[in-house]
């Protein structure tokens, strides 16, 4: 308990001399050892026993005596001496278990619950002669009077700020900054910011013109009471209108395109209108709260006043999270189904209502336990979840504002790009068939502003943490203790691994992109052989997953490190499994140095087309001990690098094609030569397939000679992959040229002699027999002929 101060000795000593009661800033306490009155007559007996009044009240720390004019103590009861039994019953149950301590301070809850509610109706009496005697007037109703008469002056004072301030000066200011589509936190914050700062310009007016106009009609207040509750009331109007532009800042219920959560216009004007209405009673209930404390009324009707006010705006904003749960959780969701949200999306808006009615509730039993027991009270309700809703979205919005003003410049960059691509392809594919297809599911953090965000929203839920511990117990030492502490130390290194690896990550895979970003896309079922990627492109998924690896790996190491975990038994631990794979995995690990080998020696690359032996395909997915080649039909083949032999690419360099052509033995193969070379410097001015040649179509003269056919051989060289496209362009100009010259294709012949020569006496079954041979023939010469290095496709 406090001493007795200078100032307080005074004020007693007033009250000796027959002065009005004073009103000070602590709680009412009572004198101990005094009735309802003095017995003694004696005027030297009554001066001594006030004498001893002020003994007992500079020793117990008691702040308002009341005295009746005759300079008599008029009530005084037996103190609350709780400091000794409680210092006893703390020693008494120091070394009980947690349930007994829990029993005993319910038990006292109940007895001092009982003891306050039993004295309540006198307390009321006393506070009601207290209220009289530190009224200037000598009435209650002069409190009353002092609360309608600010009401007026604010009612007031708020039509001329908004005629004046309003309409002809923050209006203006404020609509010239409105857009019609504002994008993103870099162009809604700053008009948001600004239109709250004017509303807490013209708050602060207000209050400034009632004060004045109320200076002007009553004169300026000199009474200690009436400062107070004109204060009281200044506070109460600030506060509620501050928190209602806040409400309206988050919300935006009337300009719909700056309103950062996805409500409707209807949920969020709703909302609006009772979370303005819920924070205007609490703010309202605190203050009166506060005023009745500050006047050092009697305790009990200061607790059941808190408590009952309390309780009225605990179900209030229970009733808030009620009818507004559905909207709510639809922001949550960012205005999306359930099931299109991720599992922490979905989780946080299914449980954010029951929680916080559970928070709510928990908090009003909390304050109730405090205010029966007289112990200090925590931070009201109202004013610790606005804080922890504050600091939330402070953290949040203020990084994203920053992350999207960085990275501003770059998307307009990007954006730029995108339309001078989009342009030319175009220009360039005008009449061209688009096909649509299906995007390629990408990673939800797949830029380092998406990761940005992440982290924005990570620390946004840090700092309403933080901000509720130290709201709940702003003395703690919780965070200081070893345990804890080291705890939020490996936290944090996890917290920066978690950065680091989606940092390497979004680089490596923004390489991949720029890499890969430029190859032609080969349409599904062609035949292959497209120009690879790049050496960089090729090595750089096997050096993700290394990299990544690592990164967790060390983090995971300095964590434990952190916790006060020897990772040494892990490092030989290691060791050992390593020499046990390699005696045990001589497959694998013949294919992991045979795959390191060829991609060292860059024998092929991601994007090629090669051929093993057994199959062929292109280089689609490369591993540690194994890739995949997908046929040009469609099949997917893996093979181990241990398992390859010989390996040939057809996509590096130049591809030479040669195409056979059958013609007939009277063909003037000089002509055809000619015909050849004139076509293939045609093909070389060809808007499609020009540019794709690096040598000439030209003709190698007859390479065969059949019995129904010369063969003759034309050849061209290109770039790899342009091989197949190029052909049928060349097959097409050939068949178009000899049919303009006259020059015929030979089909394969075969001549059935008979013996007698008599063809004509032939039936129809011997005819059949004789085309039934011819046919067997052909296709056993078909199928004997030897094809070597020729390609089956």
């Amino acid at each position: 308990m406090r001493r007795l101060t200078l100032a307080q000795f005074l004020v007693v000593s007033l009250f000796l001399w027959g002065a009005v009661m004073a009103a000070t800033t602590a709680q009412a306490q009572i004198i101990p050892g005094f009735g309802m009155g003095s017995s003694s007559s004696a005027e030297n007996s009554a001066q001594s026993d006030l004498a001893q009044a002020i003994r007992d009240a500079a020793d117990g720390g008691v702040n308002v005596i009341v005295i009746g004019e005759n300079g008599q103590i008029i009530t005084a009861t037996s103190p609350r001496s709780d400091s000794a039994p409680k210092a006893s019953g703390q020693d008494a149950m120091g070394g009980a278990s947690i349930l007994m301590k829990v029993q005993s301070r319910v038990s006292k809850f109940r007895e001092s619950l009982r003891g306050r509610l039993n004295t309540l109706p006198s307390s009321f009496t006393e506070v009601a002669y207290i209220l009289r005697a530190t009224s200037p007037d000598g009435r209650i109703m002069r409190y009353v009077e002092i609360l309608g008469w600010s009401l007026l002056l604010f009612l007031g004072a708020m039509i001329v700020t908004r005629e004046l301030y309003g309409k002809r000066f923050a209006r203006r200011l404020v609509e010239s900054r409105v857009r019609d589509a504002p994008q993103g936190y870099r162009q809604k914050m700053p008009f948001l910011v600004f239109r709250f700062l004017m509303g807490i310009g013209g708050t602060l007016i207000t209050m400034l013109l009632a004060y004045i106009t109320g200076a002007l009609i009553f004169g300026p207040a000199n009474d200690l009471s009436v400062q107070i509750t004109i204060t009281a009331i200044y506070v109460a109007f600030f506060a509620a209108r501050t928190v209602s532009d806040i409400w309206r800042m988050i919300l935006s219920p009337y300009l719909s395109q700056y309103r950062i959560p996805r409500f409707s216009d209807r949920d969020a004007r709703r909302l609006y209108f009772w979370a303005r209405i819920l924070a205007t009673y609490d703010i309202t209930a605190i203050m009166f709260s506060t005023w009745i404390a500050d006047f050092g009324l009697n305790y009990d009707v200061y607790a059941f006043t808190y408590g009952v006010l309390a309780l009225v705006g605990a179900v209030g904003n229970s009733a808030m999270v009620l009818f507004n749960a559905r909207p709510i959780s639809r922001a949550i969701r960012g205005g999306k189904p359930a099931v299109e949200t991720t599992y922490l999306a979905r989780i946080l808006s299914i449980t954010w209502a029951p929680a916080l009615i559970v928070y709510i509730a928990f908090t009003w039993l909390k304050l109730a336990f405090d205010l029966v027991l007289e112990q200090a009270v925590s931070i009201p309700l109202v004013a610790g979840t606005y804080g922890v809703f504050i600091s939330v979205i402070v953290v949040y919005g203020v990084i994203n504002y920053i992350i999207e003003r960085f990275f501003a410049r770059l998307r307009k960059v990007e954006q730029i790009n995108s339309d001078l691509a989009a342009a030319d392809a175009s220009e360039d594919d005008g009449d061209a068939e688009v096909v649509d297809r299906p995007p390629l599911k990408s990673h939800p953090i797949a830029t380092y502003e998406d990761l940005s965000r992440r982290v924005a929203g990570i620390l946004a839920f840090v700092a309403g943490i933080y901000a509720l511990i130290k709201i709940w117990n702003p003395d703690t030492t919780m965070l200081e203790s070893s345990g804890l502490s080291r705890g939020l130390d490996a936290t944090t290194i996890l917290f920066i691994g978690y950065i680091l690896y989606h940092f390497f990550r979004i680089w490596i895979d923004s390489k991949i992109a720029e890499e890969t970003g430029d190859l032609p896309a080969a349409e599904m079922g062609d035949e292959g052989g497209m120009t690879g990627a790049s050496r960089l492109a090729t090595l750089l998924p096997l050096f993700r997953g290394a990299i990544l690896s690592v990164v967790i790996v060390s983090i995971g190491l300095i964590a434990l490190l952190e916790l006060g975990i020897n990772v040494s038994p892990l490092f030989a631990g290691a060791g050992v499994v390593g020499l046990a794979v390699g005696f045990g995995a001589q497959t694998l690990v013949r294919d992991i140095f045979s795959g390191a080998f060829f991609l060292i020696d860059d024998a092929f690359r991601k994007g090629e087309y090669i051929d093993t032996g057994e199959v062929k395909g292109t280089v689609e997915k490369i591993s540690v001990r194994s890739f995949q080649l997908r046929h040009h039909l469609g099949a997917l083949n893996t093979i181990p690098f241990g398992e390859i032999k010989v390996l040939t690419n057809y996509s590096r360099d130049w591809v030479i094609m040669k195409l056979p052509l059958r013609v007939t033995y009277d063909t003037d193969v000089e002509r055809v030569r000619k015909l050849i070379k004139n076509l293939g410097v045609q093909l070389l001015d060809d808007p499609v397939i020009g540019e794709n040649f690096i040598q000439p179509l030209k003709s190698q003269g007859v390479i065969e000679m059949q019995d129904s056919a010369m063969i003759i051989r034309v050849k061209f060289m290109t770039k790899p992959g342009d091989q197949w496209l190029v052909r049928k362009k060349v097959y097409e100009e050939i068949r178009e040229l000899f049919g303009r010259e006259g020059i015929r294709f030979a089909h394969r012949e075969v001549t059935v002699r008979l013996a007698d020569g008599k063809v004509d006496d032939l039936n129809e079954a011997q005819k059949k027999a004789v085309a039934g041979a011819v046919q067997s023939a052909l296709e056993e010469e078909e199928t004997s002929t030897p094809k070597k290095g020729v390609d089956d496709r």
